[in-house]
């Protein structure tokens, strides 16, 4: 470009510039209209539509398949969403166990001794020292030595009757020195004893129990069927079970017969050997 032509257009640029005073203003923006004003905020608000109510049926086939949605647990420890305190699982199913009662206290020397005298006088058969530890709600290493004393005591004082263990349990009998009197007081007269051939069963199984009557009868050397149902009647002998070979009938002494004798165990009869003859073992022989 020469010269001339440069200067031609600096002067066309020059003379068609415009003062930024007398350059045309630009449009102001549209303003947004005032929502408060507006026709739509003063419309009335469309009141909600009314459902009618569904019926189970209606609930089951429009109601979306969904789970329970998660509730929010609480956090503090042993409690659950629900409020109720947890149970573990392997407490289902058992049955609730309630707190042990809290044990009676210990009854005073004097108390627990008028208690047991007033029970062992109203007993009518020999009570074991458990019953009466759980009747008086006492421990039972206290009714041993309690009853030992009351014991002892009897006999010191002389009394006419003593406390004296039997058939597995405590008893008051009268002393065997006043057994005249009592005798005679109570039958008046009138007894009902044993015969012969019933004393001689009962001493049979007394020492060979349990026996069976085939082994009782052979003893004896007679039939003893009558004798045994007798003894069986009057509570002195009953069955406890059976032979494995024979399937025969096993009899025993109960626990009326060791009462009726003063005795605590079986193992208390006195010894038959002072009592056999000297040719015993040659009898034995014989009747083989």
């Amino acid at each position: 470009m020469s010269d001339e032509e440069r200067r031609d257009s600096l002067a066309d640029q020059a003379a068609a510039w415009v003062p930024p005073w007398e350059r045309p203003r630009p449009p102001a923006p549209a303003e947004a209209p005032d929502p408060a004003n507006s026709a739509e905020a003063l419309a009335p608000e469309p009141e909600p539509a009314t459902v009618p109510p569904a019926t189970a049926g209606d609930l089951g086939s429009k109601l979306p398949l969904q789970g329970p949605k998660s509730s929010k647990i609480s956090a503090e420890p042993g409690v659950g969403a629900s409020g109720a305190a947890d149970v573990p699982s392997r407490a289902v199913g058992r049955r609730r166990v309630t707190a042990a009662p809290e044990p009676a206290p210990d009854l005073p020397d004097a108390e627990l001794r008028g208690a047991l005298e007033a029970i062992l006088l109203v007993v009518d058969e020999p009570v074991s020292e458990l019953v009466l530890a759980q009747v008086l709600e006492q421990p039972a290493e206290r009714i041993g030595p309690m009853l030992d004393e009351i014991a002892a005591g009897y006999t010191a004082a002389g009394h006419g009757f003593e406390l004296r263990r039997a058939a597995g349990g405590w008893r008051l009998y009268t002393r065997p020195e006043y057994a005249t009197y009592v005798e005679r007081f109570v039958l008046d007269g009138q007894s009902v004893r044993l015969t012969q051939a019933a004393l001689e069963t009962l001493a049979v199984v007394a020492y060979k129990q349990p026996v069976t009557r085939s082994r009782i009868s052979a003893i004896r050397g007679v039939n003893c069927d009558g004798v045994i149902r007798t003894l069986v009647t009057r509570g002195l002998v009953e069955e406890c079970g059976a032979e494995p070979d024979s399937g025969a009938f096993l009899y025993k002494t109960t626990t009326l017969f060791l009462e009726k004798l003063g005795l605590n165990t079986v193992d208390e009869l006195p010894p038959l050997a002072p009592f056999l003859p000297d040719d015993v073992e040659e009898l034995a022989d014989a009747t083989r």
